[in-house]
């Protein structure tokens, strides 16, 4: 399983504009084949920073994602609402396998 943690930090002024667009990538995403999840978190005491949390069956699944059309409006729309560039990590899933 192929999973990635994106830390996203946006501008105050932006974090209803940021969520409602990720909340349509976020529908879109989990019906993609081989998504496990895909969860939108935000900190609890500052809500302008955001982990999103994507896991998919395999690291091909993954790259997929970020060819599909839900995505690259995704990108393109939150892009200006960043406050600083959003920062992917990849992890390797241990458990569950």
């Amino acid at each position: 399983m192929q999973v990635t943690l994106v830390h996203v930090r946006v501008k105050p002024e932006n974090v209803d504009a940021f969520v409602a667009a990720t909340r349509a990538n976020h529908e879109a995403s989990i019906g993609e084949p081989g998504n496990r999840r895909f969860d939108v978190l935000q900190a609890p005491d500052d809500p302008t920073r955001f982990i999103l949390y994507e896991a998919y069956d395999s690291a091909a699944d993954a790259a997929a994602h970020k060819a599909t059309p839900h995505y690259l409006a995704w990108r393109d729309a939150v892009a200006e609402m960043m406050a600083e560039p959003r920062r992917g990590e990849a992890m390797r899933a241990l458990f569950p396998t």
